[in-house]
């Protein structure tokens, strides 16, 4: 039995008190050593993260951040005891089509897409959007979750399909990365009526167990290297670690420079490969606002919850039918054999700069691409 969806405004406002923690923390870390000349091989070198958090303590403005922030409505949903913050900022064209933007581990910002997506008339032309952009339980403002399989990326599916008919959308357009890849075609499965169409950037396809990409062209099979390569570094290891949310939480979760350093590496291994540091990839100050969010929540151990949580990984996914735009970014390792096999892709773009973080790092490729699947739906 499910109970009636509470819908309330929300805004933003982070104590003073916890702003001055966050910056005595990090002016109290204890340094270690680095090793000389080994860059990003070992991780994130402290040399370079000495300097960031020392921006982050001292340069970040997060009173600018938080207004941006609060630019746009914003609102808390209760759905059957699950918190679910959420933005939903509405088109002023009548015409608009209801698109839902879901995002991955640890974060996207998608503010850089909004105005383009909602005024069109004044960012371009194309398709009007409303948009309605979620912040996935157990992250942000939706806070930590308080219940075993919150965080599974199937959960998400099943709160966000309840949350757009509470809005009253009939019909609507669903756009995910990195988790968000999973979220929205889980989307077209179970609510397969209601959804008109799936766009993903670099979704993760996993060949089945007896597929050894014989079968593949080149380019697939030049990606499957990549993913089994990827796969055998250490690189790769977060992943699992991740299953274990609570160990890295009890310590993430005390320490912003050790949240810092663990965030920050996994940004430097996904972005575009022609950059070589995150701030060269995205705007500094909106990767610490993301950063900041998860540190001001408490939620970085929660926002893991969905490695150990979700039955994803390596599943041969069933096609849904609906049809499904898929953008591939410089970094990615999309096989498109295995994509086509488990989506109707109607749309297959590859584009030569951004990375995995596409929303932060490419986004007018990505107001582009999503302009162009929409419009090849009407």
């Amino acid at each position: 039995m499910t109970t009636p969806t509470m819908i309330s405004p929300y805004r933003i406002e982070i104590p003073q008190a916890d702003l001055e923690d966050l910056a005595a923390r990090l002016a109290r870390t204890r340094w270690p050593d680095e090793l000389p000349d080994v860059g990003w091989s070992y991780g994130t070198p402290t040399s370079y993260l000495k300097e960031l958090a020392d921006y982050w303590a001292t340069g970040f403005d997060w009173r600018a951040a938080e207004s941006r922030l609060n630019a746009h409505p914003q609102f808390l949903a209760d759905i059957d005891g699950t918190r679910l913050h959420f933005r939903h900022v509405r088109s002023a064209d009548p015409a608009a089509i209801p698109l839902l933007l879901i995002h991955g581990w640890p974060f996207a910002d998608f503010s850089a897409l909004i105005e383009p997506l909602t005024d069109p008339a004044r960012h371009g032309g194309g398709p009007a959007f409303h948009l309605i952009i979620p912040t996935l339980p157990g992250f942000g403002f939706s806070g930590p979750h308080r219940r075993p399989g919150d965080g599974a990326v199937e959960r998400s599916a099943e709160l966000l399909a309840r949350l757009m008919g509470e809005l009253g959308y009939d019909r609507y357009l669903a756009h995910g990365g990195d988790a968000g890849s999973f979220i929205a075609p889980q989307l077209g499965r179970i609510d397969t009526g209601h959804v008109l169409g799936v766009h993903v950037n670099d979704p993760i396809t996993i060949p089945g167990q007896d597929e050894d990409g014989s079968a593949y062209d080149e380019r697939d099979r030049q990606r499957l290297a990549k993913l089994q390569q990827w796969g055998q570094r250490d690189t790769s290891a977060y992943a699992g670690s991740h299953g274990r949310p609570q160990t890295l939480g009890n310590g993430l979760n005390d320490s912003p420079a050790g949240l810092l350093s663990w965030v920050i590496e996994i940004v430097h291994t996904y972005i575009d490969p022609a950059k070589d540091l995150p701030e060269q990839a995205m705007d500094r100050d909106r990767l610490l606002t993301e950063i900041s969010v998860l540190w001001f929540t408490g939620t970085i151990g929660s926002s893991m919850a969905l490695y150990k949580e979700s039955d994803v990984w390596g599943t041969e996914f069933a096609n849904s039918g609906v049809p499904t735009g898929i953008a591939v970014f410089p970094s990615g390792t999309s096989i498109r054999a295995v994509a086509e096999r488990q989506h109707t892709v109607v749309r297959w773009t590859e584009y030569d700069r951004g990375g995995h973080f596409a929303a932060m790092e490419a986004p007018d490729l990505l107001i582009e691409d999503l302009r162009a699947f929409a419009a090849g739906l009407a």
